[in-house]
């Protein structure tokens, strides 16, 4: 499967899935006989209530390393972070960022702070709608603050030096049980996380915007009926 879409197939496969609940996802993944995949395990939680987002996967993996960190003065260890951020575990997904992706880290569900506010704020500046892994993300009070969209399986406290190193990118990656590849579809909100493979996005978007269509007029009657201000879930 290739890593790379047109700017058009992109932006298709964006509009096909614009203002479709992962509850309608998945409900679209059931009509094409995919039930209960790509459902990512529930212990992936959004920060905070209300994130959300649909995109497409860009995967990165990070493992644990195979070395130890030696002793030295804390002047010495300054470096030495340094040294690790710029050749143990660096974050080139940045450099293949588009608009409309999803950043999807396999971080080897390890309780390790791999993100955090800057790097957050910098790939949703380059483009990214969201971030999803299976490790962990800190400064959360500032992530939150910067409505940056993040879903992770660990609110974290360290860094990476001596906890976690960079593997490869562009790969098949695990998050919550799933198989990710890149241009997959990710749907994050309230209800969790979904993916969708990108040879089955078509009908899946679909049959999912069927079920929101039906939705809808079915609530926007009871709306009206009680007398509701209509909104935005229902029009």
């Amino acid at each position: 499967m290739s890593n790379a879409l047109s700017l058009e197939e992109r932006q298709q496969l964006l509009d096909m899935y614009s203002g479709l609940r992962v509850a309608d996802i998945s409900d679209g993944m059931d009509w094409n006989m995919l039930h209960d995949l790509g459902l990512v395990d529930r212990r992936i939680r959004p920060l905070a209530r209300g994130m959300g987002f649909v995109g497409l996967a860009k995967t990165v993996r990070y493992i644990p390393p195979n070395q130890n960190i030696p002793a030295m003065t804390p002047d010495e260890y300054s470096d030495y972070v340094g040294y690790w951020y710029s050749e143990v575990c660096p974050y080139p997904i940045g450099d293949v960022i588009e608009q409309g992706d999803v950043i999807c880290v396999d971080a080897s569900n390890l309780d390790v702070g791999l993100l955090g506010s800057e790097n957050v704020l910098r790939f949703v500046n380059q483009g990214a709608v969201g971030v999803v892994t299976n490790g962990g993300c800190r400064d959360t009070d500032e992530v939150i603050a910067q409505g940056c969209a993040v879903f992770s399986r660990w609110v974290s406290r360290t860094m990476v030096q001596g906890r976690l190193q960079f593997s490869d990118m562009m790969n098949p990656v695990d998050l919550g049980g799933v198989q990710v590849r890149p241009c997959d579809i990710v749907a994050a909100d309230g209800d969790g996380v979904i993916v969708v493979p990108l040879e089955k996005a078509e009908q899946v978007a679909k049959y999912a915007r069927r079920e929101l269509s039906k939705d809808k007029a079915a609530r926007r009657r009871l709306y009206e009926q009680a007398g509701k201000p209509l909104d935005d879930s229902v029009t």
